[in-house]
């Protein structure tokens, strides 16, 4: 499965558009819709336009490991689009251990 623009525009509205990097709650330096700036980027601005691609390009890991942790699972795209909001807060290794994970395996 894949994200649908409503999930995207789930995450956004959430997440808040920022054109300069800000220290997110854990204390890492982030852009545009969430984004953790990489070692390689170098980012001062960006615009609407360029955070909306960084979110998708982010999105597609999480979308690839979802996929691959609930294969066989059937999950609406509604359950989807959540889990995936989920797992781009708190990363692949929290969903992992969380208590969500653990009652989706048993579905």
């Amino acid at each position: 499965m894949k994200i649908s623009k409503s999930g995207l525009d789930l995450i956004k509205s959430f997440e808040g558009f920022q054109s300069k990097i800000y220290i997110c709650p854990a204390g890492l330096k982030t852009i545009g819709f969430g984004h953790v700036i990489k070692s390689n980027e170098l980012f001062d601005e960006i615009t609407l336009s360029q955070a909306e691609e960084l979110l998708k390009t982010d999105i597609e890991q999480f979308e690839k490991a979802l996929n691959k942790l609930i294969s066989g699972i059937k999950l609406s795209q509604n359950q989807f689009d959540a889990l995936i909001s989920f797992i781009y807060n708190v990363g692949v290794g929290s969903f992992i251990q969380s208590t969500m994970y653990k009652l989706l395996q048993n579905w």
